[in-house]
């Protein structure tokens, strides 16, 4: 059973992760490309 808690803890961070560093390189991107568009 300890497989199973393990796998559990493992999927929460993964989860935090993507909900935290998805919003931030969407935001980068846009970020980079309005910066882009500005020089060119």
């Amino acid at each position: 059973m300890q497989d199973d808690r393990t796998f559990g803890k493992t999927l929460l961070l993964f989860a935090f992760w993507a909900y935290v560093l998805i919003p931030l390189g969407t935001g980068i991107w846009s970020t980079l490309g309005k910066a882009l568009a500005l020089f060119s």
